[in-house]
């Protein structure tokens, strides 16, 4: 059997990613996944995701969101297909509100593009949205929405493309630092990368099983009123709401899926596997109860689809990026918390460098910092 330079255990965009630097750096890779990239339990395998530079103070994540950008705009280019959508970034905020100051102090510092939006501007420009007079618009021009599922899909098929092999098997630790297929058959490989999302804590349950928390996560599609075009990409961009508490955020009407909220808190404990994904009663109003409040005009908009994804949470939200403490040849990549599927181009070719190149390493992405507990402040 083949023994590889490198086996990257999961293929979301993390995993994907990853094996794709990997195998432009001249090294040999299996990609190997349980159910196929970015399949519907994984974090990765949503129909959209945000892409923007916002991150308040965090400028470590702008500069990774610029460098993702372009990266995923050329695997589009190359393989043409149109997976990202630039609708623009509006963050409505408060004034005085210290998260969106230091937002704009680090789009100014990156060289990020950006506009401030007052409040009378916001209203003339998105009569869809209701706009209290208190509040004003970071627009991010250049900025919008990945279509993810999909995207992940592309990164996969280049990578394979380019001579990574790719493997349907979930990988188990038996006895480590070796890993199996479920089969039983050894992977063989000089350094295994573990990115699998939501599953790390239930392979690595003492290093982990504290230190990264998947919470469930609940999405909604309403479907727009007929023949009416201002909830679609040319005229509604994606939109993340600081001035409410819920943290809520949406896309336009992409692909006639309907137009899509969630909410950026954190939701109970959740285990991939067997959570129940079905709908609640409680959290569907809600939804409603927002729509009423920011779109009037979906307030009884009929829901087209749901689905319940999850977060893989550190305390802080930092990424967890590291070599494990007693097995030198396995690394562990993951700690998305819920923003980290734009960062895929720009985690792989962290880990590339770290690995290969003996790159300097991110304090802030150590095991060391991901913490037992602690306040989140990355969104």
């Amino acid at each position: 059997m083949q023994t590889y330079d490198f086996a990257v255990i999961g293929g979301g965009v993390f995993g994907a990613w990853t094996a794709w630097h990997l195998r432009r750096a001249g090294a040999s890779v299996l990609l190997a996944d349980a159910w196929g990239p970015a399949h519907s339990r994984a974090s990765s395998g949503g129909e959209s995701r945000i892409i923007r530079m916002g991150y308040g103070a965090d400028e470590i994540y702008t500069r990774m969101a610029m460098r993702s950008l372009p990266q995923w705009q050329a695997l589009f280019d190359r393989g043409g297909e149109r997976l990202l959508h630039r609708t623009g970034v509006l963050w409505v905020a408060r004034r005085g509100d210290p998260y969106s100051e230091a937002t704009r102090q680090t789009l100014v510092r990156a060289g990020a593009p950006f506009e401030i939006v007052q409040s009378s501007e916001l209203a003339r420009r998105y009569p869809q949205m209701r706009i209290a007079e208190e509040v004003f618009g970071i627009f991010e021009p250049e900025s919008g929405a990945l279509l993810a599922r999909r995207a992940v899909a592309a990164v996969v098929r280049e990578a394979v493309s380019q001579g990574v092999d790719w493997r349907l098997a979930p990988a188990t630790l038996a006895p480590a630092p070796a890993v199996r297929s479920s089969t039983g058959d050894p992977i063989h490989a000089g350094a295994f990368i573990f990115a699998c999302g939501p599953w790390l804590p239930k392979l690595f349950p003492v290093l982990l099983g504290t230190r990264i928390r998947p919470t469930r996560q609940e999405v909604f599609f309403f479907s727009p009123p007929a023949d009416d075009p201002r909830f679609t990409p040319t005229q509604l961009p994606v939109w993340i709401d600081f001035t409410d508490s819920r943290r809520p955020y949406g896309f336009p009407d992409l692909e006639a899926r309907g137009v899509k909220l969630a909410f950026d808190r954190h939701g109970p404990d959740f285990d991939p596997d067997t959570g129940d994904r079905r709908l609640g009663r409680e959290s569907l109003a809600d939804a409603r109860r927002f729509l009423a409040e920011r779109f009037p005009d979906l307030r009884d908009a009929p829901l087209n689809e749901f689905r319940v994804c999850q977060y893989e949470n550190t305390a802080s939200g930092d990424f967890l990026i590291d070599r494990h403490p007693e097995w030198p040849n396995v690394w562990l990549v993951g700690g998305g918390s819920g923003h980290g599927f734009k960062h895929g181009p720009a985690v792989g070719e962290y880990v590339t460098d770290l690995i290969l190149h003996g790159g300097a390493p991110e304090p802030r992405f150590a095991l060391a910092a991901a913490g037992q507990s602690g306040i989140r402040t990355v969104h």
